[in-house]
C-alpha cells in the first residue's frame, strides 16, 4: 500500500487542540516548531505521562531513552528533597560534596576502576565537549608532548550533541547542514557499523569488520597518523541510525587501529549506556575498554539534568604526571541535587535487579516486534539490544529503498501514535543516507513488565498498520 499522510481519526480528533493546533494565547517558550505547542503534561507515574486533558500516554521511549526507572519514583523524589534541605549548589572548582564523591566512586567502581575518574556535568553534550578537550590535553601532558594531534575521526550518520564542538564530531547531514560554516574542520568521518545497509550480499561479519577497519586505517593515513587525537563512536547507535548494535568484533578491530597509531578510543554511551543495553556500560559486551566514555540519559533517569565523562586510568595518569589539572570547567559540574538524584537512580537499579530484567526481557521485545511487524512490506529492519530497539521503514523492502524525507513517515507515525493510540516513540529521519530513511525507537523503562512490553508492541503495530497499511 503506498504511503499516504493520514489525518487523526475521529477518535483522536478531540485532542487536536493539544497535539498540534495553534493556541489563542501564544506561548513564550521557544518550542521546536514556532507554530506548534506540544501536549502539556501535568502528572506522571511509572510508564505513563498524564496530560492536562486527562489522557494517559504510554511513554514507550522514556522520552529520549532517559526515564530508565519510570516516572515519579518516590525514592528519587525524596533523595532530591533531602539534598535540597541540606544545600542545593556549590561551585565545584572551589568545593566538593559527599554526594558527588559517592556518585563518582560508584561510576568508577562499576568499571572495576578501569575508568578512574568521573567529570560530572549537566548533559551528554557537555560530556562530549569535555571528552574532546580531555583527548587533546592528554597528548599535551605526555612526557614528550604530541602537539600535532588535533584531529578526530568519527562516523557518518552519528550524533554526539548539539553544541558546535559536539555537532562537528557528529555525522548527521541534516543536523549539521545549517551550521556547517561554523563547524570545526579538524574532523573527518568514516562509515558506521550499519550491517543492514553496509554489508554487501553474502559478506560475513568478519569480512565486514575487516573492511571497516581498513577504512579507518586509510583515514588515519590520509589525515596523518600522528595528527589523530581519537576515534569517536556510539557503542550502540542512537536515533540517527536507530539502535544499531555493532557486529561482533567491530570495536576490537577499531581499538587495534587506534592502538597501532597511539590514538584514543572515545565511546559515546549517552543514549546506549547506563543499563539501556543490558549491562551498565554497553562496552562491557564488546571486549574493549574505552579511553574516554560519555554517559548521561540513563545516569539520572530524567530526575535532574546530568551527564558524565569517565576517564581511563592511563589518561588520568598522564595528567597526574603532567600539569595535575583538567583545563576545563562548567558552572554546574557536580551539581549536588543532580548527583543525589542520579545516585538514587543507580541504587534502585541495583537493588531491584533492573539490569537483569532488561537482559531477560530485551530479547522478548525483539521477538514480539518481529512477530508483529517483521513481515510488514514497509518494515525493512528491526534491530536492537536490551531495552533499546529500532524499527526502520522502507518504501521497497526488497531493495531497501527508503521513503523520501518529504513524505515524513517517521514524524507521521509519531503523531499518529500520540493522537490515536496514546503512545509516544522517538522518531528519526535520515538513517539511510543522512537525509532519507525513517525509524522509530522503542526504549521502555528498565522496570517494565512483560505485560508492559506486550502492550507497547501491540500499540506500535497498530500505529504502523494505520499509517503504512
Amino acid at each position: 500500500m503506498p504511503f499516504q499522510q493520514v489525518k487523526p481519526s475521529a477518535n483522536g480528533g478531540q485532542h487536536d487542540h493539544t497535539l498540534c493546533a495553534n493556541r489563542k494565547t501564544e506561548t513564550a517558550i521557544l518550542h521546536a516548531k514556532l507554530d506548534t505547542v506540544p501536549p502539556t503534561i501535568v502528572n506522571s507515574q511509572g510508564i505513563y505521562l498524564i496530560t492536562e486533558d486527562g489522557r494517559k500516554i504510554v511513554d514507550a521511549s522514556t522520552g529520549a531513552a532517559v526515564a530508565c526507572i519510570g516516572h515519579n519514583n518516590a525514592r528519587v523524589n525524596s533523595a532530591i528533597m533531602s539534598q535540597l534541605n541540606s544545600f542545593a549548589y556549590i561551585y565545584s572548582p572551589f568545593f566538593t560534596s559527599k554526594i558527588s564523591e559517592k556518585l563518582a566512586r560508584a561510576l568508577s567502581d562499576s568499571t572495576q576502576n578501569q575508568m578512574a575518574k568521573a567529570f560530572i556535568v549537566s548533559s551528554g553534550t557537555e560530556a562530549i565537549e569535555a571528552a574532546l578537550k580531555m583527548a587533546r590535553q592528554y597528548f599535551l601532558e605526555l612526557p614528550k608532548p604530541q602537539t600535532k594531534r588535533t584531529h578526530f575521526i568519527a562516523r557518518r550518520q552519528s550524533y554526539h550533541g548539539n553544541t558546535l564542538g559536539s555537532l562537528s564530531v557528529g555525522g548527521h547531514f541534516a543536523r549539521r547542514a545549517p551550521y556547517a560554516p561554523l563547524l570545526t574542520g579538524n574532523v573527518s568521518h568514516v562509515s558506521p557499523c550499519y550491517a543492514y545497509r553496509g554489508k554487501t550480499p553474502g559478506e560475513s561479519d568478519e569480512s565486514f569488520v575487516a573492511r571497516l577497519a581498513q577504512e579507518l586505517e586509510d583515514e588515519f593515513q590520509a589525515v596523518g597518523p600522528t595528527k589523530v587525537c581519537a576515534f569517536v563512536a556510539e557503542t550502540v547507535s542512537g536515533t540517527t541510525l536507530g539502535c544499531v548494535p555493532p557486529v561482533p568484533g567491530y570495536f576490537q578491530a577499531m581499538r587495534a587501529v587506534c592502538d597501532r597509531h597511539g590514538a584514543l578510543l572515545m565511546m559515546d554511551e549517552v543514549m546506549s549506556g547506563m543499563g539501556r543495553c543490558g549491562t551498565l556500560h554497553a562496552w562491557e559486551q564488546e571486549g574493549v575498554v574505552p579511553d574516554l566514555q560519555t554517559v548521561a540519559k540513563g545516569l539520572g533517569g530524567g530526575y535532574a539534568p546530568i551527564g558524565a565523562l569517565l576517564v581511563n586510568k592511563r589518561v588520568i595518569d598522564a595528567l597526574k604526571q603532567g600539569s595535575g589539572a583538567f583545563i576545563h570547567s562548567q558552572t554546574y559540574q557536580g551539581h549536588p541535587v543532580a548527583c543525589a538524584a542520579a545516585y538514587e537512580v543507580q541504587q534502585i537499579m541495583q537493588e531491584e535487579n533492573l539490569l537483569e530484567n532488561v537482559r531477560e526481557l530485551g530479547p522478548y521485545v525483539g521477538k514480539l516486534l518481529q512477530d508483529k511487524l517483521g513481515d510488514h512490506p514497509h518494515v525493512g529492519d528491526i534491530r536492537g539490544r536490551g531495552f533499546f530497539w529500532g524499527v526502520e521503514f522502507v518504501k521497497v523492502k526488497a531493495t531497501k529503498e527508503p521513503f523520501p524525507v518529504e513524505q515524513r513517515v517517521a514524524p507521521t507515525v509519531f503523531k499518529t501514535g500520540l493522537a490515536d493510540h496514546s503512545i509516544s516513540f522517538i522518531p528519526g529521519t535520515g538513517v539511510a543516507d543522512g537525509k532519507n530513511g525513517d525509524i522509530i525507537q522503542i526504549a521502555p523503562p528498565y522496570n517494565a513488565s512483560r505485560a508492559d512490553i506486550e502492550m507497547i508492541v501491540e500499540r506500535t503495530a497498530q500505529v504502523v498498520r494505520q499509517v503504512l497499511g
